[in-house]
């Protein structure tokens, strides 16, 4: 379910192209200094839309700089880091490892065993940074699981489970923003879910897997669908346009309201990890 919420490129400046990629590649440092370097491989833009609404909200110092990596050896990129680009790394390799684990549970797809063996070793350190949202992840997607294994025929159950992941996540802390960032991290979580289910639809019917617009029994109907995203998104932009935002409110309004409707086009499109 990654690879959904990600800016409209075409539609951002100079000045937030360069913004968005300083975070992106903070947060591919901090996972590699905090976890391992072939964790990185799991990294998608997702988790910088998370450091950058936290960015905006709490609006931290920042430290900056410019430097090569093994990924990319030859040209010096700009990174930017502060703790929410530390807690975006740490979310980031959470979710990679439930990912890569889910995909050996039901592909057998033996890279992903491997790459959740590279990020298990992080796993300790993240928990006890961070027992909320990781006890919250782990159990959502374990009610995930279970609903999914049920055939459930309501896809308010599994899309509200992934909503209340996303609501833990996107809560860094238990504050007076705490409650208007878990409603819309609840909302963004079964917008992913829906859009995730909507664009495997045809390829889990392939295999027989759980889709639960497939276990509806209704057929296919993108219009129906369609209805349901725009729903949880307007509700999840409701939310998000009551939180204080100013510092890069524009480039999160690129990928709210115009990215996450193109992310699953992209996601089509790619081949293997997103890196950084």
């Amino acid at each position: 379910m990654f690879g959904y919420v990600t800016a409209s490129f075409q539609e951002l400046t100079k000045e937030q192209k360069e913004r968005y990629s300083a975070v992106y590649c903070g947060i591919c440092r901090r996972i590699r200094v905090q976890t391992s370097s072939m964790a990185r491989l799991g990294l998608r833009y997702d988790m910088a839309f998370l450091a950058l609404l936290l960015m905006s909200l709490y609006e931290p110092e920042e430290e900056t700089g410019r430097g090569a990596c093994h990924l990319h050896p030859i040209s010096r990129r700009p990174w930017l880091d502060n703790e929410f680009v530390r807690y975006a790394a740490d979310m980031n390799v959470v979710l990679a490892y439930y990912s890569c684990l889910d995909n050996w549970r039901d592909d057998g797809k033996h890279s992903a065993k491997l790459m959740a063996g590279i990020m298990e070793k992080g796993m300790a350190a993240i928990e006890e940074r961070y027992p909320r949202q990781c006890t919250a992840i782990r159990e959502c997607l374990e009610s995930l699981s279970q609903l999914e294994k049920e055939n459930c025929p309501n896809p308010d159950e599994p899309a509200g489970a992934f909503g209340r992941l996303m609501g833990e996540l996107l809560v860094y802390r238990e504050d007076l923003w705490a409650s208007t960032l878990r409603q819309m991290g609840f909302w963004l979580g079964r917008f992913i879910y829906l859009l995730d289910a909507e664009q495997d639809y045809d390829r889990d019917c392939r295999r027989d897997h759980y889709n639960p617009y497939r276990a509806m029994g209704e057929g296919k109907n993108p219009e129906k669908w369609r209805e349901y995203l725009v729903l949880a998104m307007a509700r999840c932009t409701e939310c998000f346009e009551r939180l204080p935002l100013v510092q890069d409110k524009a480039l999160l309004d690129n990928i709210l309201y115009s990215g996450v409707w193109t992310g699953g086009r992209r996601k089509k499109k790619e081949e293997g990890p997103h890196n950084g």
